[in-house]
């Protein structure tokens, strides 16, 4: 052994996002002048630094090198103890290399991230919205939920309400939010929210959120009932105070009295032919029978007439094929969709899988119109390219729609964002609805469906990267 090496400290410690510098003393015991290179070895040897890379030593001298750490405050920085190991090879004699270890010890540090997914989510009885919560730290993280409101307007229903969390993961808790009063007649209100995550003895992670409580009835049919019942009332009493009553004061006459006011006939004058059935004038037929032909004429002339104009057929949305599909096969539940591209408009509406949109083609859908028959309606949520980062983007907020009426997702405007996905469920999250979506310069993705009975009460259709998009649709029931 010609090379004689010291780590100092054999121990060190290191904050993540910090640095901490360990020091390798090292002696040329030999007889010839050598070189000397330094390789850190191990899971630490992306975050070390070496100064410098090589030393050249005269015999019995000592040098010094500098092994400098920076673990990144990330959760790949693991907290707890780190061995490592430097390789200390000789140019003159790589046989003899030497591999003095050390140990280098990650503080631990908690960071998290919560996110409601959507933030803003209506209905008249309850909301389901979702909280996603990201372990950021190189800890374990030890959590719990709790939702709260000003006034006690809402109550809170949230699955699990504890969770445990490994470092760079995430957990999503679903959440059902009631309202305590049901608003029957009237607009719309807004049940502003919080969902805080509590950590142990750290200060808890408010979440804000708001609650779109709709009323049963709309404003407009309340009104429209109103007013028809005024009008029944007003009509039923002006019928009442204005119909007119008859009174007459004629009598039958007797039998004998009418037969005694008959005028004298007159008597026959000398001479006068009497008229007989063959003498007496015949109804003018021809007229009538001309008359007729008249009409027949008009009538037939009028009907070439070239002002008349064929009318249009209706547009066949989701609603239309799926109660069409509905009525083919009542004992089933369908579910119909169409999508909207940028260069084509809507597409022809599709049934239980068939293919929507066009595969391959690269135009981008900007909207998708979605229809259920025996599913209880629909709601879904468009995903659309984030114009400032890569994340979830949802513009338009949660639509849905009844059984066999229209649901529409995304937009149809001019210069509207193509959509990277969209989140479906039906029958309240209580059914299960399956998708497949083709991505730009991709493939059709794996068939996913929801599970409402694991907690899962919808589905996403579509990609999480940021720039591509969909370009054909499939979706059963």
């Amino acid at each position: 052994m010609n090379l004689w090496t010291s780590l100092e400290p054999a121990s060190a410690t290191v904050d993540p996002g910090g640095s901490t510098t360990v020091r390798l003393r090292l002696r040329n015991t030999g007889d010839v002048v050598d070189e000397y290179r330094f390789e850190v070895v191990g899971p630490l040897a992306p975050w070390a630094l070496v100064e410098p890379q090589s030393l050249r030593l005269f015999p019995g001298t000592t040098g010094t090198v500098a092994l400098s750490f920076s673990p990144p405050r990330t959760p790949d920085a693991a907290a707890g103890p780190h061995p490592y190991a430097v390789r200390v090879t000789p140019t003159e004699h790589p046989q003899a290399t030497t591999v003095p270890e050390g140990n280098l010890t990650v503080t631990p540090f908690t960071e998290m991230r919560a996110e409601l997914v959507p933030p803003t989510v209506k209905g008249r009885f309850r909301g389901r919205p979702r909280l996603a919560v990201d372990n950021l730290g190189n800890t374990k993280l030890t959590a719990s939920v709790r939702g709260s409101d000003n006034g006690d307007q809402l109550s809170y229903d949230i699955s699990p309400s504890n969770v445990q969390i490994d470092p760079g993961r995430a957990a999503f808790l679903q959440t059902t939010l009631k309202p305590r009063q049901i608003i029957w007649i009237g607009s719309k209100e807004d049940r502003p929210y919080t969902l805080a995550v509590q950590r142990s003895g750290a200060t808890p992670l408010d979440v804000a959120g708001t609650y779109v409580q709709r009323s049963v009835l709309p404003r407009w049919l309340a009104a429209l009932v109103s007013i028809l019942l005024a009008l029944t009332i007003a009509f039923v009493m002006i019928w009442r105070a204005y119909t007119p009553h008859v009174d007459t004061t004629a009598t039958e006459k007797p039998q004998e009295a009418a037969v005694g006011t008959l005028p004298p006939l007159p008597s026959p004058t000398p001479g006068a032919p009497k008229a007989t059935a063959a003498t007496a004038p015949a109804p003018p037929a021809a007229a009538a029978t001309q008359g007729a032909d008249a009409d027949t004429d008009a009538g037939g002339a009028g009907g070439d007439e070239p002002g008349e104009k064929e009318t249009e057929a209706p547009e066949r949305t989701a609603a239309i094929a799926v109660q069409q599909k509905a009525a083919e096969d009542p004992g089933t539940s369908h579910i119909c969709y169409r999508v909207f591209t940028r260069d084509h408009g809507w597409s022809d509406a599709e049934c239980d899988g068939g293919t929507a949109g066009t595969a391959g083609s690269g135009e981008q859908i900007t909207s998708v119109n979605i229809a259920v028959s025996k599913s209880n309606g629909t709601s879904s949520n468009a995903m659309v390219r984030n114009p400032t980062a890569t994340g979830q983007y949802f513009p338009y907020g949660w639509s849905s729609a009844v059984d066999g009426a229209d649901n529409y997702a995304g937009s149809t405007e001019k210069g509207a964002p193509y959509m990277r996905g969209f989140t479906i469920e039906v029958d309240g999250g209580n059914s299960t609805v399956c998708q497949t979506t083709y991505v730009h310069n991709d493939d059709w993705l794996a068939l996913a469906c929801d599970e409402p009975g694991n907690g899962l009460p919808f589905t996403y259709a579509g990609t999480h990267d940021n720039d591509p998009w969909i370009e054909a649709v499939r979706l059963t029931v």
